[in-house]
C-alpha cells in the first residue's frame, strides 16, 4: 500500500506512533519504518516533523538515547475513576451489534462520554465517534461488543 501523499499530520501521527511502539534512535530510523509503511519521507522532513511534534531524545533505561514525544494534556490517560464518574453522570443506556456499542446520553453530552473513553486507554476500542446524544465505540478485533457493552453498563450502573 502506498500512501506517499500524507499529509503533514498523517504522518506525524505516524511517526508519533512509531515512538510509542519501539524506541527509535535516529532520523534515518523513522525515514526506513514510514518507508516499510508505503510514505516516502526524506530526513530533513522527518527532522521538522520531530520538531514540530516536539520530540526530544532522552535516556531510556539500559543507557540507550531514543526519541520521545512528552505527553501532552489531552493525551494522558485519565484515572479509571473519572470514567466511572462520566459515565454514572451521562449514560442512559447501552446496546451493542457485533463490534460497534451505541452509547446513549443526554443532548450534547455524547463528546464528554467520548473523551473519558479515548482517554481511558482502554485496550478494548479502538475509537469512538460522537454525535449530539450518541456515542458509536468501536470494539478492538480481539474483543466484542458484548463485552464492552457489559463493562460500559457496569461503570453507568445500568
Amino acid at each position: 500500500m502506498t500512501t506517499t501523499g500524507l499529509s503533514k499530520l498523517q504522518r506525524q501521527y505516524r511517526i508519533a506512533a512509531y515512538l510509542e511502539r519501539e524506541p527509535v534512535t535516529s532520523q534515518a530510523r523513522i525515514v526506513e519504518l514510514l518507508a516499510a509503511d508505503g510514505v516516502e519521507a526524506t530526513q530533513a522532513t522527518v527532522s521538522r516533523d520531530l520538531d514540530e511534534m516536539g520530540a526530544i531524545k532522552s535516556r531510556l533505561p539500559g543507557g540507550d538515547v531514543a526519541y520521545v514525544v512528552p505527553a501532552q494534556p489531552q493525551d494522558q490517560v485519565a484515572p479509571a475513576e473519572h470514567l466511572r464518574r462520566v459515565c454514572r453522570e451521562w449514560v442512559a443506556a447501552v446496546d451493542y451489534s457485533a463490534n460497534v456499542v451505541v452509547v446513549r446520553t443526554p443532548p450534547g453530552s455524547a463528546h464528554m462520554v467520548g473523551s473519558a473513553i479515548d482517554r481511558a486507554g482502554w485496550r478494548d476500542i479502538i475509537g469512538t465517534v460522537a454525535g449530539d446524544d450518541t456515542l458509536l465505540v468501536i470494539a478492538a478485533e480481539h474483543s466484542s461488543g458484548e463485552s464492552v457493552s457489559s463493562e460500559l453498563c457496569e461503570l453507568a450502573g445500568l
